[in-house]
């Protein structure tokens, strides 16, 4: 892969529930622009970059006075969709990210592959349905949907944790740092980091 090619991705989803625009740069310094209209989500989704150390825009506009779920969702599609887009034929990439990090007293794994074939485990309980107006549900949804989006394989696991926000963090934080190690270009490899020669 060449050290030039720009790895950044736009993305534009219009329906009768949201309207998003979101831009994703692999290569960036952890640089965010945030507006969902979630203030939690907008908080996960900072947390996300700088972890990651991704630059992203994201402006949502979503039928709030419905609820959350749609805004969220579709953040999610956006974003699975910008990050496939961006990783491009995925020479030299390492394919693999894996994180266990600890938040408090909550520790979480997640680990990924950018496998081109999409899976999804969330072992992930929260004690709380309520995380201030967000709902917890909404951050299955969420990865599920990038998951899907981005064709990745995604396993999310909790190890321990009694603290909702604390869970919500080690999830978005542990994502962007396997993200992060997944997405790095690996000097030594040539080609597509799979037996098959593509992914």
């Amino acid at each position: 892969m060449s050290a030039s090619q720009s790895r950044t991705a736009t993305i534009k989803r219009a329906t009768a529930e949201t309207r998003i625009e979101l831009t994703l740069d692999l290569d960036g310094t952890g640089k965010a622009d945030i507006q969902t209209g979630v203030g939690f989500f907008d908080h996960m989704l900072n947390l996300f970059a700088k972890h990651g150390l991704f630059d992203l825009s994201i402006k949502a506009d979503g039928d709030l006075e419905v609820d959350q779920h749609h805004t969220v969702e579709d953040v999610g599609i956006c974003l699975g969709q910008a990050l496939l887009k961006a990783v491009g034929d995925k020479q030299g990439i390492t394919r693999y990210g894996s994180m266990t990090l600890p938040m408090e007293e909550t520790l979480v794994t997640s680990a990924l592959d950018l496998s081109g074939r999409m899976w999804f485990v969330y072992n992930v309980s929260f004690p709380t349905e309520k995380i201030g107006e967000f709902d917890s549900q909404l951050v299955r949804e969420f990865w599920q949907s990038v998951s899907s989006n981005a064709l990745m394989n995604l396993h999310l696991v909790l190890q321990h944790g009694e603290n909702s926000h604390h869970i919500s963090e080690g999830i978005f934080k542990a994502t962007a740092r396997a993200l992060r190690q997944a997405v790095t270009v690996d000097p030594r490899q040539t080609g597509v980091p799979s037996s098959k020669g593509t992914l």
